[in-house]
């Protein structure tokens, strides 16, 4: 039995997440108090993924790529105009990361300062890989 999700006119596709990652980003986009039609597709099959997620906005909304892109890196994202797409933007992660990573180490002025913002640098692509700006503590994203 095969599930069809129509095709939506105008709005968004955010394509190729990693199996389990849809309802993460589904919840950081807001998109479960959303007034306009969603649908979360979990677990879908994937020539190149073997499994994926994906979300369909019938609606226009606002995302930051670059936390997207620290979700899963391996996202596109389909921006749909009178249904079909009119732009799509491949995902990576971001050179720089604020606010989204908070440094662990101890020691780091962001633990001991309550006005200076967690600022990461991305030094190793493959790995995800990033440094504190203020003390080089590198921090991993999980499941690269």
């Amino acid at each position: 039995m095969r599930l069809k999700i129509n095709s939506i006119k105008q709005g968004v596709v955010i394509d190729h997440i990693r199996a389990g990652q849809g309802t993460k980003i589904f919840n950081y986009l807001g998109l479960d108090k959303a007034d306009f039609t969603v649908a979360l597709i979990i677990n879908a099959q994937s020539k190149k993924l073997g499994k994926k997620d994906m979300i369909k906005v019938e609606n226009e909304i606002n995302i930051d790529f670059a936390i997207l892109g620290l979700i899963d890196p391996n996202i596109t994202v389909n921006i749909i105009k009178d249904e079909a797409i009119c732009e799509k933007i491949k995902l990576e992660l971001p050179t720089t990361v604020e606010e989204a990573i908070k440094c662990k180490n101890p020691r780091c002025i962001t633990s001991t300062e309550k006005h200076i913002t967690d600022i990461f640098e991305l030094v190793n692509r493959e790995k995800g890989i990033y440094s504190c700006q203020y003390c080089d503590a590198l921090y991993t994203i999980p499941n690269m």
